[in-house]
């Protein structure tokens, strides 16, 4: 068995979700989102503990321990770091990513395990046409073949993961995803095939579609 950790992301606040509250918790498909990848994580035998970063005076949900998350994202992961026990990976997952799955995690665990590289992100290849532009003038139109899409989980050393975190705060705020700093700090990150239905929710439009694709999973067959 690998020694790995969880990391799970959910001190994001959902303003243009329009939630009131902390993203994370907003009900989708009859219970908070955040539950639905505690649920994914836990099934997930290679995962020796979850660690949520939360928003402040919110407390963990069972079977995970919690600490404060950052005012970004980057920092947030560098909280629940800390706070993890000893492993050789950690994995990293965002909240508002419901629609996770055991065997894309399990995938991700074993891309890092088995393959030469820093870390091992979920990702799915772009099917629309991408264009660079410059205000509202296109300048070019990117070669979509070589596009990905990049979601959570991400897994990392955690050597490696220790080290880029340990940046200037301003450095990590900048970040849009934790591999970006394994990439800037000359790090090899290998892509894992995922489904483009592991959605991230940011407006009140994914979280309807998070809801309709889970009730369509519970109605599938086991």
């Amino acid at each position: 068995m690998l020694s790995a950790v969880a990391l799970l992301v959910a001190a994001g606040r959902g303003e243009r979700l329009g939630s009131a509250g902390p993203k994370a918790f907003v009900r989708c498909a009859g219970r908070p989102m955040l539950e639905w990848s505690v649920e994914a994580l836990g099934a997930v035998d290679d995962l020796d503990e979850i660690v949520v970063a939360l928003p402040p005076g919110v407390t963990a949900p069972p079977g995970t321990h919690g600490v404060q998350g950052g005012e970004q994202r980057s920092h947030s992961v560098r909280a629940a770091l800390h706070a993890a026990g000893p492993a050789q990976y950690v994995l990293v997952h965002d909240a508002a990513r419901p629609l996770v799955t055991p065997e894309l995690i399990a995938d991700c665990l074993r891309t890092i395990a088995t393959e030469d590289c820093d870390a091992a992100i979920a990702a799915a290849p772009v099917t629309d046409t991408i264009k660079e532009g410059a205000g509202e003038v296109v300048v070019r139109t990117l070669d979509r073949s070589r596009l990905w899409a990049i979601q959570t989980p991400q897994v990392f050393r955690r050597d490696v993961l220790e080290r880029v975190l340990a940046q200037d705060d301003a450095v990590l705020a900048a970040a849009t995803d934790d591999a970006s700093l394994v990439e800037a700090d000359g790090g090899t990150v290998r892509l894992v095939p995922a489904p483009r239905g592991n959605l991230k929710v940011t407006t009140p439009e994914d979280l309807q579609l998070a809801e309709a694709l889970l009730g369509l999973r519970a109605r599938e067959p086991r």
